[in-house]
């Protein structure tokens, strides 16, 4: 074998093992990648642990009619085929409720898109009475346009509420027909893609914790 030819066969060898290394390379970074991008799925324990506790069996609960900001009937179709979050709340809330409305905006603005394109966020209004339609449609939207506001007939309210395990009163603060508030449950309720009664979340509430267990409901949930 002369010397050029030789030398043919070492340049071919090289290449030969750069590309095996960069190939290598290539497949690492694309497992790592995948892994920290993929969401991780929570144990039971792990969800309890960052505030979300899910049933062992999901609930079925009766139909319902109430109505959306913008007029459009809404019942247990409309959570069919979207995880949704409902809060409990109502517009002249003075500090919980826009407080849990803007943390659950930035929920929605951290989440991966896939992810994001799967979740509805509902604010139900245990006000009812002043809780228009027209009210919530300039309340609703100032936290997020995709945001669904609830309102409807009292006792459908109650009855929702009751089934979703929550409660709330009104309690006075003074004389006239407006002075009162409103003291209701915290939590927020997760309906699942089947429109069943999923879990809830605990408050106080913290957007990372609800990121990542959403995230992990989501990813894990078998239809």
């Amino acid at each position: 074998m002369n010397q050029a030819t030789l030398l043919n066969k070492q340049r071919k060898g090289i290449r030969y093992t750069i590309l095996v290394i960069v190939v290598f390379i290539c497949t690492v970074m694309v497992l790592f990648l995948n892994k920290i991008t993929t969401p991780r799925i929570l144990s039971d324990a792990d969800l309890r642990l960052n505030g979300t506790f899910v049933f062992e069996q999901p609930r079925i609960f009766k139909d319902f009619t109430l109505y959306d900001q913008h007029g459009e009937k809404f019942s247990t179709e409309r959570f069919q085929n979207k995880w949704s979050l409902v809060f409990f709340g109502f517009t002249n809330c003075p500090d919980v409720c826009p407080t849990a409305m803007a943390l659950l905006k930035q929920v929605k603005d951290q989440l991966n898109d896939d992810i994001r394109e799967q979740v509805q966020f509902v604010l139900l209004s245990v006000d009812p009475a002043r809780d228009t339609q027209a009210v919530l449609a300039q309340y609703v939207p100032y936290f997020d346009p995709e945001f669904i506001g609830l309102t409807g007939d009292f006792l459908e309210t109650k009855r929702l509420a009751t089934q979703l395990n929550a409660a709330f009163v009104k309690v006075r603060t003074g004389d006239g027909p407006e002075d009162y508030t409103i003291d209701h449950s915290a939590n927020i309720a997760i309906i699942n893609p089947k429109g069943h009664y999923h879990g809830f979340i605990k408050s106080p509430f913290d957007t990372g914790r609800i990121k990542l267990t959403l995230q992990s409901l989501v990813t894990g949930f078998d239809h």
